[in-house]
């Protein structure tokens, strides 16, 4: 499709509404700023940008990366790639440079997906390029950040991330906003494309503020024998997330595994999930979702559409509800379309067994310590290799969350 009929069908689709969540009006935000100055090196940012940057992941000296990207508002303030068989910089800049990079773009995601994307297409969105190149094992990730930094305005951002053949990498992502921004609102685009053999880990954790508004939009492309890893974290107030990322398992012998960990706080609306279509034969799925309401509501959905012979998925939505005026809502959908598929689904969602509780209270803990002992495992859904700022900064809100049990 040419670059004139994705602007016809994006100019249309300019006030389409999404499927899920809260519709935002997105005429009450501006334009992110492009005119923030570049940063060579991130420890010359301010404290309290460095401090941001540690709270979602992202490390300011960079050290045991393979490379970086920071996006402040629109403006690309960083970039820097430290690593052989890599490629890391900003999207725009690549198309100019890459003539084979263009079909990837707006390619997964179509432009007139709903009023979000439109927007994001018709700003000419920047956001970051990564390619791992064929048959490169990656060993230390590439870390980026898409930080908010002016009030009311709409962070548009489009990203691709390219596998090739027999490559593997892994990528972290922070999401999150100045201390002084108390509403924005984040749209983000993002491609990706797994090859042949390769693998893609992908790790993102969202550390907004109270009233800011989410739209990801997210999907990823995976030939045969590709596998996708990917890790989903947001434990702060928010005022109101959608996504819905989807894996298309288009080649054989595929690997696809999203985990997803959040909390909704008072006054948010979390709108949570993740999507899989098994393709092609002997494809293998899971998703996990462990997700808590300390006063918020939280939904959270999973689908599973085997369309090829001898696939197996497992989807898993858990919720634990921690005061009463939060809502709990989950949705597994399973779909088989031919009759050689395995597929499974285990839902649940209610408070903390009390049992549990004077169990570990009998071993000596506090009430407090026996609570947190079982969130914190309720929440272990296998992600590792956190920085130790964020282990930190996950406890913290632990605490905080212990504060607004029943």
């Amino acid at each position: 499709m040419s670059n004139n009929d994705q602007k016809r069908k994006a100019e249309a689709a300019k006030e389409k509404k999404a499927t899920f969540g809260e519709d935002i009006e997105l005429q009450k935000f501006g334009q992110g700023r492009k005119d923030i100055a570049e940063e060579k090196n991130l420890e010359n940012l301010s404290e309290e940008d460095r401090k941001t940057l540690l709270n979602v992941g992202v490390i300011p000296s960079e050290e045991g990366r393979a490379g970086s990207f920071l996006l402040m508002d629109n403006s690309v303030v960083h970039q820097r790639q430290m690593a052989s068989g890599v490629e890391v910089m900003n999207l725009q800049g690549a198309l100019k440079v890459h003539d084979w990079l263009k079909p990837y773009s707006w390619n997964a995601v179509a432009p007139d997906a709903d009023k979000y994307t439109s927007r994001t297409f018709l700003e000419d969105a920047d956001g970051y390029f990564i390619h791992a190149l064929p048959g490169q094992k990656i060993v230390n990730p590439v870390q980026t950040c898409l930080m908010l930094k002016s009030k009311e305005t709409a962070q548009t951002v489009h990203n691709i991330i390219i596998v090739d053949e027999g490559a593997e990498m892994e990528v972290v992502t922070g999401c999150s906003t100045s201390k002084h921004v108390d509403k924005a609102l984040h749209l983000g685009i993002s491609e990706f494309y797994i090859k042949k053999n390769a693998k893609l880990t992908f790790t993102m954790i969202h550390n907004w503020a109270e009233n800011i508004g989410v739209r990801p939009r997210t999907v990823v492309k995976m030939e045969e024998g590709a596998t996708f890893i990917n890790n989903y974290v947001s434990m702060k107030p928010v005022k109101t997330i959608q996504t819905y990322p989807t894996a298309f398992m288009d080649g054989a012998n595929g690997v696809c595994s999203f985990n997803t960990v959040a909390v909704a706080h008072p006054g948010s609306e979390m709108d949570m999930g993740s999507r899989v279509m098994l393709n092609a034969p002997n494809c293998k799925a899971e998703i996990v979702s462990r997700t808590i309401t300390t006063g918020g509501v939280m939904i959270a959905r999973g689908r599973m559409v085997g369309a090829a012979s001898n696939v197996k998925g497992h989807l898993e939505c858990k919720g634990l509800i921690l005061n009463e005026k939060g809502v709990q809502l989950a949705i597994p959908e399973l779909e088989a379309r031919v009759a050689d598929v395995e597929m499974t689904h285990e839902a649940a969602v209610g408070k903390i067994a009390q049992d549990q509780v004077e169990y570990l209270m009998s071993r000596g803990l506090t009430e407090d310590e026996a609570v947190g002992i079982i969130v914190r495992g309720f929440l272990d859904v296998g992600i590792r290799g956190l920085p130790p700022q964020l282990k930190a900064e996950i406890d913290e809100t632990m605490e905080q969350i212990n504060l607004a049990k029943m």
